[in-house]
This record gives C-alpha cells, structure tokens and sequence, in this order.
C-alpha cells in the first residue's frame, strides 16, 4: 500500500474546512471576530506510550493531548492536521489508529483537514486549530487572593502507566489510555477563570509555569488534592498523593478564579489552594504545616 492509497482508505478529509485533504495546503475560514488558536504535540512510541499501547488508544491519545491544550486557552477546536510515521503499513493497526482519532475529532467536532505520512520509527503529530473571541484564557492572569482549582482527579494517568505497558486493561489504564479533554470546562472558564493550563507534565509543574507567567505564588493544601478510590486503592493513600503532584499525563484543568466566584462550571470541580503574592509554590499538610519537599514534575529533557 503506497501513501496515496492509505491516506484514501484511511484517513480521507472530513466535511468543515473551505479544502481539505487533496491539494498542497488546506483553506479555512476563522468565525468573524475570533481568533485563530493553534496547537501541536508529537507523540513518541516508547517514550510517550508505551510499544503496546492498542492503536486506537494512540489515535485517541495524539489528538486528545492537543485539544487539552485548546480547552486551557477556551478555545473551540475546529480543525487538525496528522504526521504520521509509520514503521509499516499494517490494515489493522491502521484501521484502529484511525477510528481512536476520528471518533474522538468527531465528538469534538473537530475535522482532519491534511497532513503527512512517511515510514520510520512510529511517530505521531497533531496540529490542532481551533477560534476563541478574545480575550483567551492565558497562564498569565493569576491574581493574589485567587483560590486555585483542578478539574478533576489527579495522579490516575500515572496510576495506570504501568498497567498500560503490561497490557491490563485497569481503570486507571484506560485514564492513561483514553484522557478526556475538557473543552466543555474550557469554553465555560474563559469568562470566569483569570490563568488556566492543562495538567500534562504533573500538577506541581504546571501550576509553575501558571505562577511564573502570572508572576505569583500560591499554597497549595495537600489534603485537598483530589485522588480517585481507584488510584488509593492500587497504591495507597500517600503514593497518590505523590502521584497526584508529580504524576504526568492526566489532562484536566488546572485554573484561578476570584474568590468569590460561584460559577456554575466549578461543579464537579476541585478547590486546592489559593495564589499569593509572594513568589513561588508552597504545600502544607492537614495541619497547615508547610512542607519543605516539593516533588517535581516531567521533564522531556
């Protein structure tokens, strides 16, 4: 199978772009009074999944990771792209790549308007554009005074990266596998939340990168980290707690909001801390005791 024929039988344009797959660039046409939002990740076999990850897994995973970081900025995504390195050409791993990366673009209702295929090691990278009025969601808004809040459990990925790479098919496997991108939160914070990032490289260290972008602190409270009943009952409460703040790959939202906010989005939800101005990220215990350690997150190098 050449790469004409299996760009046609497997990955042929979906309907939403001005030209889509078939000619040297694809056109679209931002909504009048938005901006354009772009993204891109590339996922790495043995390095970001694991060699025995399913192929639809892949699929799914390569596009969710991208429409995360839409969701962060309050974008609605609209479009991506694919460049997919491939080892071979398998009908089977193809056929479910495919269907992990169309059905989770169509329940987004985001369309695959182009990209690249080439043979090496198994490689995939997404570019995904979406629009946003203005202004977006940035990580440079945080006040001091605002509390801090996550959207949801935190430390499951991580949970199950290793019941991924065995091939068990866990709940918390299927929460690395499978992570669902919160565009609905994200949309909704853009009028609410003043910073918000996605949780990809660990809770402690993206919540950095909001704090250095909005030239704040915060405290955090460990008791008031949210841990799933599946991940403390795998490893226990305190490991969860470890995972919870260093453990990568969970995409949820990680946001700042007034105080005194109220809004209907925070449901379901998780208030974790509070930003200060004093520079720099601060944990205390149940106590309110601080601790001294604080655990780091991912770092690709």
């Amino acid at each position: 199978m050449d790469e004409f024929a299996l760009i046609a039988e497997y990955f042929a344009g979906d309907a939403g772009a001005a030209l889509g797959i078939g000619d040297d660039a694809a056109l679209v046409e931002v909504p009048s009074g938005q901006q354009l939002a772009v993204a891109v990740d590339t996922l790495v076999a043995g390095r970001h999944f694991p060699e025995t990850t399913p192929p639809e897994a892949i699929g799914h995973r390569a596009l969710a990771v991208n429409l995360s970081d839409l969701a962060a900025m309050g974008a609605t995504p609209h479009w991506y792209t694919l460049a997919l390195t491939l080892p071979e050409a398998q009908p089977t791993w193809l056929q479910g790549f495919s269907k992990g990366l169309r059905s989770l673009g169509a329940a987004h209702g985001c369309a695959l308007i182009g990209g690249d295929t080439t043979r090496g090691p198994l490689t995939v990278s997404v570019q995904v554009m979406g629009a946003v009025t203005a202004p977006a969601l940035t990580r440079g808004g945080a006040r001091p005074g605002d509390c801090v809040w996550v959207g949801g459990f935190l430390g499951d990925a991580a949970g199950g990266l290793n019941d991924a790479a065995q091939g068990r098919h866990s709940a918390l496997a299927r929460r690395f596998h499978y992570p669902q991108p919160q565009r609905a939160l994200g949309e909704a914070l853009r009028t609410v939340a003043t910073a918000c990032i996605d949780v990809s490289d660990g809770s402690v260290a993206d919540l950095n990168h909001l704090l250095s972008a909005s030239s704040v602190g915060a405290e955090i409270d460990l008791a008031s980290l949210p841990v799933s009943p599946e991940l403390v009952g795998s490893v226990g409460h305190e490991a969860a707690l470890r995972l919870a703040l260093s453990g990568g790959d969970d995409y949820v939202l990680c946001f700042t909001v007034p105080a005194d906010t109220r809004a209907a989005c925070l449901s379901g939800c998780y208030e974790v801390g509070r930003v200060t101005a004093e520079p720099g990220l601060r944990l205390r215990d149940g106590t309110g005791a601080l601790i001294e350690e604080v655990a780091d997150g991912y770092r690709h190098f």
